[in-house]
């Protein structure tokens, strides 16, 4: 019985090491998610009203979240963290990077709303917006669930997923960031991926 979980632990080891070993990011991963199936083709609309594609929205590595300006707590604090983030990235690495801002509330966060709401935040801080039907299309490209608590009430909240996806060109999906997830921390594992780059 010892034998034969020695024998599977090393032919576990040998498959994995392999994997290990191509995995350019290895030494970044946080997170278990590893390149999972998140992010993708998006088409939406940018802070001068023009259409735009993932593709040219993520240049260079990039910090995308899915929020809305009326939202009271969440939101403020992510995005403050993000800009904090995009700022030690310059300072003590020497790297920029940029920020995306997507909107799921649509019918109040119009094109002037989320360009000044991004603004606030950072100067490479990228507002987006567009219809129901592109939100809805984005949202699912990065699993992010969203849904509002309308009822007739101007002032209604949006559920929504909370994280912040590292998305890098040419590659895609890298790491994700919650909540809790400190400015420090996220320069910290920002700037291991793009020193994998």
């Amino acid at each position: 019985m010892i034998r034969l979980g020695l024998a599977m632990a090393g032919a576990l080891a040998a498959v994995s090491a392999p994997a290990l070993a191509q995995d350019q990011f290895a030494e970044c991963r946080a997170s278990t998610v590893g390149e999972a199936a998140i992010g993708g083709p998006f088409e939406l609309i940018d802070e001068t009203g023009n259409t735009v594609t993932d593709a040219d929205m993520i240049t260079r590595p990039t910090l995308v979240y899915f929020g809305y300006t009326f939202c009271p707590d969440a939101c403020p604090l992510d995005s403050a963290r993000n800009a904090l983030a995009m700022d030690f990235l310059e300072e003590d690495h020497g790297h920029e990077i940029d920020a995306l801002f997507i909107t799921i509330d649509p019918a109040r966060d119009t094109v002037d709303v989320v360009r000044d709401y991004a603004d606030v935040f950072h100067p490479r801080m990228i507002g987006l917006t567009g219809s129901e039907e592109q939100i809805a299309a984005a949202a699912q490209q990065y699993r992010v669930f969203y849904r509002a608590q309308r009822g007739g009430d101007e002032f209604y909240l949006v559920d929504h997923t909370t994280f912040t996806y590292l998305m890098l060109p040419g590659i895609g999906f890298a790491e994700f960031f919650r909540t809790s997830a400190t400015p420090d921390e996220v320069a910290e594992l920002t700037a291991c991926y793009v020193d994998n780059l």
